[in-house]
């Protein structure tokens, strides 16, 4: 049988002892800051981001990988693995990025073509970095690639995701939300609870008076989601572990869960929602 291999992207935020266990690629996504660039995941750490985030006076900025990022790892897992490689090539949203492009364009420069199927994941951070990782463990228990894309379809209609950020001026300034919209978070403590649509744009779920209230809100729709149902869970979070670890006991308390995952936000994801996010995503197993 020919070998599987998984392919993702640095804005997936998988902890590197999840990607080495389950033998994940990554593509690094490049951050602009202060007139340097970095790679993502690679030549700084989240709390370095952070840190410089808050010493700087222009917003950073992202870029994608070039199609030749994505050419040499598929033609490194073919020298690896043999011509009959099949890669699985899961990426952030193409609303908000066009990484799925890149890769596109990169499975179509190889000849003789490999067989390479790129997945528009419609997801960002951890709540891609989940499929990602759930496929990989397909990869391991025999399934065939066939099955892993069945998989990761359900995921990408079966997830349940909710944000909250500290402040709504990093999505406007990234252009992942309007002006007006950006607006709301400043009135009166007013906390935006965010998620993504089917096509994978960021929207406003719900809003509500203050973070607290935001999480209990999240918890109230997680609830009627999933009810006694066993479920996988990741917390996403930036700079604010301790909420992230409140919110983890909770879930803990009152949901059926059989995995349970901490992913720290990168630099990527990070530009654009800013500090102290704290996000939640649900799946039904």
């Amino acid at each position: 049988m020919a070998q599987i291999c998984i392919v993702t992207d640095s804005t997936a935020d998988i902890p590197r002892e999840l990607a080495e266990e389950w033998g994940i690629h990554i593509v690094p996504l490049r951050v602009h800051m202060a007139g340097e660039t970095y790679l993502d995941g690679i030549d700084i750490t989240p709390s370095e981001f952070f840190t410089k985030l808050g010493q700087v006076h222009q917003f950073p900025t992202t870029s994608q990988p070039s199609p030749a990022d994505f050419e040499q790892l598929y033609l490194d897992l073919a020298h690896m693995y043999g011509r009959d490689v099949q890669i699985l090539s899961i990426h952030l949203s193409s609303a908000l990025s066009g990484t799925v492009q890149s890769a596109n364009l990169a499975s179509k420069m190889i000849e003789p073509q490999l067989d390479i199927t790129v997945i528009d994941s419609k997801k960002a951070a951890y709540l891609l970095g989940m499929m990602v990782v759930e496929a990989a463990k397909a990869v391991k228990e025999g399934k065939t690639k066939e099955e892993c894309i069945a998989l990761l379809a359900r995921m990408i209609e079966g997830q349940k995701e909710f944000f909250v950020v500290d402040t709504l001026t990093y999505l406007q300034k990234g252009g992942r939300i309007g002006k007006a919209q950006a607006l709301i978070g400043t009135i009166l403590n007013v906390k935006p609870i965010l998620s993504l649509n089917a096509h994978g744009e960021v929207f406003p779920f719900d809003k509500v008076r203050g973070k607290k209230k935001a999480i209990v809100r999240i918890l109230e729709e997680l609830k009627e989601y999933a009810g006694n149902q066993e479920v996988i869970v990741s917390i996403l979070y930036a700079m604010n572990l301790e909420e992230a670890m409140e919110l983890k006991e909770q879930i803990t308390q009152s949901f059926n869960t059989t995995d349970i995952t901490l992913s720290e936000i990168g630099p990527v994801i990070g530009a654009h929602v800013g500090p102290n996010v704290l996000a939640v995503c649900m799946y039904k197993v």
